[in-house]
């Protein structure tokens, strides 16, 4: 029987000709995704489709129908996600909450999120609730005090969006500090809509990820490189809101570290298919296969600080995706197919 390999970082290993086992790590973003919440966005997405600009207002649409339901149903939800994620080749998720922006529906969220996944990420600071337009201040304060408090047996890290619309450097620099001293660890949304402070904002704090990474100055870009911040690409979110796609091969050519994630949220990525993010990668966003997949896997496990996943060596999780495919070139030659036949845990 004909035998190949996939070589690297990743590690190497044979595998018949007529199938491809591929090393899973983080998620359906593998190192980002909102999956518990309720409600639909798809008239925003027609609208936007349409032409209206992306501008993150949305989030309290699904905040709203987040608040109203009941935990079997998130619980339902969430099951329902997580097995699309599993069928399309994911095996350790991040979760981030963000769709419940007060005390008791962030907690209650992240509790949900723990059934599911050790990897779970207070997100209090997603966007501005109606209930304090005006405030925002107010609001962080809430954010690093009692939601906090409530969320902190519930999750491993704190997050942030840095974002023009929805929180300054300033005020994401204080959930990040509140984080850090209540044991978190850092990540960070930035870049997203604009350029902005968020990439620099995230190395000075020494975030493990900055998640979207669009709009990249020279500066943020070397400033990535000489940290352990991993920039961290959400392709679909781009193809969803029709955004610029970044050059991830010139923050790799830099010397940073580069993940991929799915972003699976109802707004601007509504998507389990790691896949996909592959193929959108390679084609839109300057990087070869072999890259791609690395970012997919071991670039995620990397924006988790996790070694047992990622890759496949000695003392790692025998976490494995068996592609009906001759290589994993397929993962972007055949974009859309339903290539996993199985995924081992």
């Amino acid at each position: 029987m004909a035998r190949s390999y996939l070589s690297g970082r990743l590690g190497r290993w044979p595998m018949s000709a007529s199938t491809l086992a591929v090393p899973a790590c983080c998620r359906a973003s593998w190192t980002h995704t909102h999956l518990v919440f309720a409600g639909d966005r798809a008239e925003e997405f027609t609208s936007r489709m349409a032409g209206r600009p992306y501008d993150g207002g949305g989030i309290r649409v699904t905040t709203d129908a987040t608040r109203a339901a009941s935990d079997d149903d998130l619980r339902a939800l969430t099951a329902t996600r997580m097995a699309e994620l599993r069928a399309a080749g994911t095996t350790t998720v991040e979760v981030k909450s963000g769709y419940g922006l007060n005390v008791d529906d962030e907690a209650r969220t992240l509790r949900l999120a723990t059934e599911v996944t050790d990897e779970t990420t207070f997100l209090g600071a997603h966007l501005l609730p109606a209930e304090y337009e005006g405030r925002a201040d107010d609001y962080i304060d809430l954010v690093c005090g009692p939601m906090l408090e409530a969320c902190a047996p519930h999750s491993r890290w704190i997050d942030a969006f840095c974002e023009m619309g929805a929180f300054d450097a300033d005020q994401c620099r204080a959930v990040l500090d509140a984080g850090r001293a209540a044991g978190f660890g850092l990540r960070l949304h930035g870049n997203q809509l604009g350029h902005g402070p968020g990439v620099q904002l995230a190395v000075e704090s020494g975030c493990a990820s900055v998640d979207h990474c669009t709009y990249l100055s020279d500066s943020d870009v070397e400033a990535l490189a000489g940290s352990d911040t991993v920039a961290t690409f959400l392709p679909a979110t781009d193809f969803l809101t029709r955004q610029p796609y970044p050059d991830a091969r010139r923050v790799i050519d830099a010397g940073a570290t580069v993940a991929l994630a799915t972003n699976c949220n109802p707004g601007s990525s509504y998507t389990t298919s790691m896949s996909f993010c592959i193929a959108l990668a390679v084609r839109d966003m300057n990087m070869t296969i072999d890259a791609a997949v690395q970012a997919a896997t071991l670039g995620g496990a990397v924006a988790l600080r996790r070694t047992d996943v990622g890759r496949l060596s000695p003392g790692s999780a025998g976490h494995l995706v068996v592609l009906e495919a001759p290589s994993h070139h397929h993962l972007a030659y055949r974009p859309g197919v339903p290539l996993v036949r199985q995924t081992i845990t």
